[in-house]
């Protein structure tokens, strides 16, 4: 690429919600340098799905369609590195990377995502995104009628395996350990005809990153086709906190409805901004933030 060491705006994080941030900006006429380590948070889900026009494509196949289309957009550069510093300046934000190299901006467009932190179970981090599984509605149509697993325990194992009941009757909570569910939320999924599995997991045995059967520490086993369940996580980037930037208690990043963190100048969407971890979600927020600063710096400009 030709490099801009001076642009009007910088992205950092290059899947959906980044690359609509781009197109945004790029139909505006202004010089956008969107900046991508290669590492997004669905890199092993296999297909992506509640996206019109895309459902069921490949999460790479659809980056790869925005990347073409960006490409008629000359104000629109692209750098393959991983920013590892971020300093606010009085006329914006200077930006380092890993290869060394630094970069100005008036505004800055955080599109990192999340990272989440899994449990440590073997065999589970290969099966994430393939069949261990974190949402339903992206998820569950391939899997309805499957036999299928909810791994949680307390409010939240008892809540989504009543949602997952919409998809499958064949469903098993495992708590992995003892249950820590009130009488009445026991008596409920007894009424509903959920088993309940209070034993230790040892292992998930798969093949590919789909799952074959569940490994309890008492040596017996449980098939299932697809597991549920919720990890924690953390912000994906650490620059935004670096910046000063903003976060929920949950732990994603705060911003108004244009998109714009506690940081002025500031923006982020996608992920790392929301629960609703969808494709449409993040391509929607991204082109939003893009019309946001876009307005923002027609307003500087002029």
């Amino acid at each position: 690429m030709r490099n801009e060491k001076q642009t009007d705006v910088i992205i950092i994080g290059g899947s959906y919600a980044g690359l609509a941030a781009a197109m945004a900006l790029g139909r505006a006429l202004k010089k956008v340098l969107l900046i991508d380590s290669g590492l997004p948070c669905n890199r092993q889900t296999p297909y992506s799905h509640n996206f019109l026009t895309q459902d069921g494509q490949t999460p790479a196949n659809i980056s790869a369609i925005a990347r073409q289309q960006l490409a008629k957009y000359p104000t629109v550069q692209f750098l393959n590195d991983l920013a590892t510093d971020a300093v606010q300046t009085k006329t914006g934000f200077n930006i380092r990377v890993a290869s060394g190299e630094n970069f100005h901006a008036h505004k800055l467009i955080f599109a990192t995502g999340i990272r989440d932190l899994l449990p440590a179970i073997p065999g589970l981090s290969d099966c994430w995104g393939i069949s261990v599984l974190h949402c339903p509605f992206c998820h569950g149509y391939e899997v309805k009628e499957k036999k299928t697993g909810i791994l949680g325990n307390s409010d939240y194992g008892f809540e989504f395996s009543r949602l997952i009941r919409n998809w499958t009757a064949d469903l098993t909570l495992f708590t992995n350990g003892s249950a820590k569910l009130t009488p009445e939320q026991y008596a409920t999924l007894q009424e509903q005809h959920i088993p309940i599995v209070e034993k230790t997991i040892r292992q998930l045995v798969q093949e590919d990153g789909y799952i074959r059967h569940i490994v309890f520490e008492d040596g017996t086993t449980a098939p299932v086709t697809a597991l549920y369940t919720h990890a924690p996580f953390e912000q994906h980037c650490p620059l935004p906190e670096k910046l000063g930037c903003g976060c929920t208690t949950e732990g994603y990043l705060i911003t108004d409805n244009t998109q714009q963190t506690t940081i002025p100048g500031v923006f982020a969407c996608g992920d790392n901004t929301t629960r609703l971890r969808t494709l449409a979600n993040a391509v929607s927020m991204g082109t939003a933030a893009g019309i946001a600063v876009t307005k923002s710096l027609i307003t500087i400009q002029s």
